[in-house]
């Protein structure tokens, strides 16, 4: 009795969810982010269509969910946030730290993307909305038809007029790019973009309230930690689904929104398009992106659930639903870039963008040419804020999570401070992003940090839990919270974790490192400096992985191969983190601690609880 009175003592100390809902909706809200939205429909269109959804799924069944399980289920059965959940390896502890070294420097771009969709929703308060038109904030070059480039050979001193701009052609190509209204007012009046890194520029006072804007959201819904955030999901997690299937449902009534959907994964599919490397490379670095896995995040919200909850149902709830969503989202898009193909007569090729382009060119510019603009810019904005809402509220409970399980007593009753300056830090990272040349910080950043270095931790992440720590070892931790399980049962997973899901990240990562290509914003280029900057983060973030592996080896004791084998073995501290779920396998450390209890007096307690280093 006393010992589940301690037990109870200690989850409300942690936390932990007031219902499996609010589990559940927080990791779906964190798995589906902008990628599902701005990233999936446009991949989907460019490597086959249809004919892309058979290697997507396949990669998601063979490296997503077990993963994604994996994951899953370490957070919960220590109830530890990424970097803790290492006392299993210690010797890799690094790698929990890196992962929140990532979830960090994200945190402050994704934070900019927020502001971005609060202002366009603020901005669509209007009507018309003001990208409809070209207005005093426009150039020579904005064209109130679809920007088509004059770039054609002809005879010396013909002039060819297109779209009210002249292009004066001779025996060599000339080119003059026109500009929709909705790019130039996303460059000119959101962004004020600068010409490039070089050129900071002050800072975009109306992103700037935006970010304080979007830092007081987050700050207000993670404020009581779990208690909080798990009660705002309800509206974050959910809205998104009622939006999408409005614009889906508004989308198919229009007049060629089904040329849209055709291309998307119609008639127009390639089936061909199986037979390339880089169709299947695609689909796996979707789903393993789209997933969130290798962030912290996974693990951390499943360290606060019950010990004995069905993280294996869970897992296949939260990929599934994250996969469904890629899919929804993209007829949603399809269907009204269809329509806007229609009124320009144009190929929808010609329409389709992703990225910034999809979310703040293309998507506002068909939503602009619909009857009541406003309400479905309103609607898509407000969506866009919720579906990354969600992502930010996980990887801010990523940090604070970390430096709670870290200093236990420092920051005990204290979750309210910590938040708040957490929040607070990450405003002030984000204000470079907000000036003149933000955007291409924020670029820098994703494309330099939100890639390969990912693929690095995961592999790493495998190799700790399944090669060193023991895959078999790990299965029967699982079957501790789920149950004994048949032979059969594991003969999937094992070969997933023990060979093809390592397997095909190494592929990819080889392949990644090969083709890498020197970060840029569209056609402008970074300076060398920027290029530096860049690299430096990703040093940054690997430093901690040898950084912790030899400040160990050092501080522990015997001879060197005493000291490697020994930061290979799980330490005293890798157990379920109540005493009633540790039973036979984990009863020494049980009776370990209430001896540590007996001499107390002796015990430097500081010590014991900073169990990063």
């Amino acid at each position: 009795n006393d010992k589940r009175e301690k037990g109870g003592e200690e989850t409300n100390e942690r936390g932990s969810w007031a219902s499996k809902k609010e589990y559940i909706l927080s990791t779906i809200g964190y798995a589906v982010g902008l990628g599902n939205i701005w990233r999936f429909p446009y991949l989907a269109y460019k490597n086959g269509g249809g004919a892309f959804l058979i290697p997507y799924f396949v990669m998601l069944v063979v490296t997503g969910i077990p993963l994604f399980f994996l994951e899953s289920s370490i957070g919960q059965f220590c109830s530890q946030g990424p970097i803790n959940i290492w006392r299993a390896v210690p010797i890799l502890q690094g790698v929990g730290a890196a992962m929140v070294m990532v979830t960090l420097i994200v945190s402050i771009y994704y934070n900019v993307i927020l502001s971005y969709s609060l202002y366009y929703m603020f901005a669509s308060f209007q009507s018309p909305l003001p990208w409809f038109d070209c207005g005093d904030w426009a150039d020579a070059n904005c064209s109130n038809t679809i920007p088509v480039p004059c770039n054609m050979s002809e005879v010396l001193g013909v002039n060819v007029t297109q779209e009210n701009v002249t292009c004066h052609l001779s025996n060599v190509s000339t080119t003059v790019h026109l500009q929709s209204p909705s790019e130039q007012y996303w460059d000119r009046v959101a962004l004020q973009r600068s010409s490039g890194l070089d050129e900071t520029g002050p800072v975009v006072w109306h992103l700037a309230l935006c970010l304080l804007l979007s830092s007081i959201i987050v700050t207000a819904a993670l404020i009581r930690g779990i208690k909080s955030s798990g009660k705002v999901v309800y509206f974050t997690a959910t809205f998104p689904y009622a939006v999408i299937f409005i614009l889906l449902i508004r989308g198919v009534t229009l007049e060629g929104a089904m040329d849209g959907i055709e291309f998307y994964i119609g008639s127009q599919s390639n089936m061909t398009k199986l037979t390339e490397a880089e169709t299947w490379k695609s689909a796996a670095t979707q789903t393993f992106y789209s997933l969130s896995i290798g962030w912290g995040g996974v693990m951390t919200l499943a360290s606060y659930n019950n010990f004995q909850n069905n993280v294996f149902k869970d897992t296949f709830v939260v990929t599934l639903t994250n996969a469904g969503t890629s899919v929804l989202a993209g007829f949603a898009i399809f269907s009204i870039l269809g329509h806007m193909a229609h009124s320009y007569e144009i190929p929808v090729e010609q329409v389709v963008k992703e990225g910034f382009g999809l979310a703040f060119i293309a998507y506002p510019d068909a939503l602009s040419k619909l009857p009541v603009s406003p309400l479905w810019s309103v609607l898509f904005f407000v969506m866009l804020l919720t579906v990354g809402l969600d992502s930010q509220f996980a990887g801010i409970e990523v940090i604070t999570t970390c430096l709670k399980d870290a200093f236990p007593k420092v920051f005990k009753n204290k979750h309210a401070v910590l938040t708040v300056t957490t929040c607070t830090f990450l405003f002030l990272l984000g204000l470079p992003c907000v000036t003149q040349a933000g955007i291409y910080w924020v670029t820098l950043i994703d494309q330099f940090v939100a890639t390969w270095v990912l693929l690095v931790l995961v592999l790493l992440e495998i190799i700790g839990v399944i090669y060193i720590y023991g895959g078999n070892r790990f299965i029967k931790d699982i079957e501790m919270m789920l149950g004994r399980k048949s032979f059969c049962f594991w003969l999937w997973w094992r070969a997933c974790w023990f060979f093809i899901s390592p397997s095909i990240i190494t592929v990819i990562l080889v392949w990644s490192l090969m083709t890498l290509e020197p970060a840029s914003y569209g056609n402008v280029e970074y300076p060398a400096w920027g290029l530096a900057l860049g690299w430096c983060m990703v040093v940054f973030i690997l430093l901690w992985i040898p950084g912790f592996a030899i400040y160990k080896l050092i501080r522990t004791e015997g001879s060197p191969w005493q000291r490697f084998k020994s930061l290979c073995s799980p330490s005293k501290d890798w157990h379920p983190y109540l005493d009633i779920h540790r039973g036979e396998r984990y009863a020494d450390v049980q009776s370990c601690d209430l001896r540590t209890l007996e001499n107390k007096s002796h015990v430097d307690v500081n010590v014991i609880s900073s169990s990063w280093l």
